[in-house]
């Protein structure tokens, strides 16, 4: 756990990879802001066009806590699909906002993208009714996100009803508090999400 607060401190910004630890006093990025290793304090890093390109690209990486390889296809598919009517930042954002793992993440029911994969992998999820464990489907508009009925009892959600009671989620998301269930209902847009980078560099970092 400690490698994802290096990687904040590393690109000198807060992702929220570790959940509600994030917002405390322990963060990294409070206690430690200067980027990991001894050298980090004396030496700044260049800032070239490729380091600002490579720099946006890892941002946006961790903070979805994706693999090269995955993160790499979404941005070329993104790139081919790229028209006048939506560009290429519009289509990557909604390629990572509307994965499995990030929607429960949105919904409230994960205080972290990562423990919201672990959850997925653990088949504790239902999407349109059927079981699901892959945390890198891409849903549409229309589906139906909701916990296993024998998966509640799990004690990750013994406290999920009062905790979510007091969450807020994005537009494209309608949230039934009662039931714990989300509904996708539109596109995530990039005024909404809530993320710190320049898109269209990483679109370019790609295309060299």
């Amino acid at each position: 756990m400690e490698s994802k607060c290096k990687n904040c401190r590393r690109l000198s910004q807060k992702l929220f990879l570790k959940g509600e630890r994030c917002f405390s006093q322990k963060c990294a990025m409070i206690r430690r802001p200067n980027g990991p290793g001894v050298k980090s304090k004396k030496f700044r890093k260049t800032t070239t066009e490729y380091g600002i390109q490579l720099r946006e690209k890892q941002k946006v990486k961790e903070t979805y806590g994706l693999r090269e390889r995955q993160f790499q296809k979404y941005v070329l598919e993104s790139l081919n699909k790229k028209s006048r009517e939506k560009n290429f930042p519009d289509f990557l954002l909604e390629k990572l906002e509307l994965r499995l793992d990030n929607a429960a993440f949105r919904m409230g029911i994960a205080s972290s993208r990562n423990m919201a994969r672990q959850l997925v992998n653990h088949g504790y999820f239902l999407v349109n009714g059927n079981k699901v464990d892959t945390p890198s489907l891409i849903l549409k508009v229309g589906d139906v996100i909701s916990i296993r009925e024998a998966s509640l009892n799990k004690k990750v959600f013994q406290n999920l009803k009062n905790s979510i009671k007091k969450h807020e989620p994005p537009s494209w998301l309608n949230l039934e508090k009662e039931k714990l269930e989300g509904k996708i209902v539109g596109l995530p847009t990039k005024q909404e999400v809530n993320i710190e980078a320049n898109l269209q560099t990483i679109g370019e970092f790609y295309s060299r």
